[in-house]
């Protein structure tokens, strides 16, 4: 008979009543029971597991977790998709990863011949999400949100002006103004963030806690809202997100602050963390992109010190990690997550297909059959 870990009973039971370590609560003090239920099995599992997580597009909505169950027979745990937009310009290829609705999956058809609006995407989003978390999956959400110069209310905008580059970037008075409230620009983003707020309350709706990681690699200069480091950057526009987010009454998100690994790679350039960081008061799990195999023992050790002990995570990687001293040289992270068709059968060499399959068949990577859910609680299998 197998054995059952079980995860933030005792622990839940004592926040229920008030108290509990304050450290370990979520940043909204409002949190849903089900939002804080999962930040504790993070704190729980953090340096023993990592989670196995996959990212799946829009139009193409379980497309690359079918591709994991085909190569390994397994179930990743974490589920995630994006809020995206619907693209208005044209060469939507030169920025598809700015948007998975542009394309309905990578190297298919375009979301323009599927006919598929951004409100029926996000749908669809939520509804499987709905799906995925009642067989005890963990849900991730992000959002490549329309630059609010340049959009219609965060539904519709060219791609150029999510993927912005620093010649396009905000001036220091737009910025301003953006962040400042009662600004033309900033109803503007106010208006593009009621776009999405429906949605996450659906999930609220259901008990879903949403690991919800908005404004992600800040610290590279590709996207409008990165390359602003500093108390006046960055930092501001995370810190009214969740103000604004809290206020509409969203207590079902977990706030993940997701950066680039650090680099200094020409015209490319990924900064410190710490230069872009609101601060532990506004996140609930730290977590870094990594693509190229670029697992530097810095990336780990650098957020661990930020967070203070908070979780961290990988919330984006492309290639996975090539071998097992990865789990005892970076223990601390708490999930990861292969961004679409990173995972894919174009790239299924056996060289390819011997590292996922080792990688889910590793005991310290949890799979959804190694998941107990439970009356909102997660556990870990023995």
């Amino acid at each position: 008979m197998k054995k059952i870990l079980c995860i933030a009973v005792a622990a839940m039971a004592v926040l229920a009543c008030g108290g509990g370590d304050p450290a370990r609560k979520a940043v909204n003090p409002k949190a849903t029971k089900e939002a804080q239920a999962l930040l504790e099995f993070l704190y729980q599992i953090q340096g023993k597991y990592i989670l196995s997580g996959q990212h799946n597009f829009a139009s193409g909505i379980t497309k690359y977790d079918d591709e994991v169950f085909s190569m390994t027979g397994r179930r990743p745990v974490v589920w995630g998709s994006d809020f995206s937009f619907e693209d208005v310009g044209e060469g939507f290829q030169r920025y598809q990863h700015a948007g998975p609705l542009n394309i309905s999956v990578p190297f298919e058809r375009p979301c323009v011949e599927t006919g598929l609006t951004v409100e029926e995407a996000r749908q669809g989003i939520v509804n499987e999400a709905i799906i995925q978390a009642a067989q005890g999956r963990i849900i991730t959400l992000m959002w490549h949100c329309c630059d609010p110069r340049f959009t219609d209310g965060g539904n519709t905008c060219n791609g150029d002006k999510v993927w912005t580059m620093e010649e396009n970037a905000p001036s220091a008075q737009e910025w301003d103004e953006l962040c400042t409230d009662g600004t033309a620009l900033n109803a503007a983003w106010k208006k593009e963030m009621d776009s999405v707020i429906p949605f996450l309350k659906q999930l609220q709706d259901e008990g879903i806690p949403v690991l919800w990681r908005p404004y992600h690699e800040m610290n590279g200069a590709w996207f409008w809202w990165g390359n602003k480091p500093g108390e006046n950057g960055f930092k501001r526009l995370w810190i009214m997100t969740y103000e604004y987010f809290t206020a509409q009454g969203l207590n079902n998100l977990l706030w993940v602050w997701d950066a680039n690994a650090p680099r200094i790679k020409p015209g490319d350039d990924a900064l410190p963390y710490e230069l872009f960081y609101p601060g532990n008061e506004y996140v609930d799990v730290l977590a870094a992109d990594v693509y190229g195999w670029d697992y530097k023992q810095s990336h780990h050790d650098e957020l661990v010190d930020l967070g203070g002990g908070k979780p961290i995570a990988l919330g984006e990687i492309g290639q996975l990690f090539r071998d097992s001293s990865f789990f005892d040289e970076q223990p601390q992270w708490t999930w990861f997550m292969v961004w679409g068709y990173f995972i894919g059968s174009h790239r299924n060499t056996e060289d390819h297909l011997e590292v996922v399959r080792g990688i889910y068949n590793n005991p310290k990577v949890l799979t959804l059959d190694r998941i107990s859910y439970k009356k909102g609680k997660y556990a870990v299998k023995e």
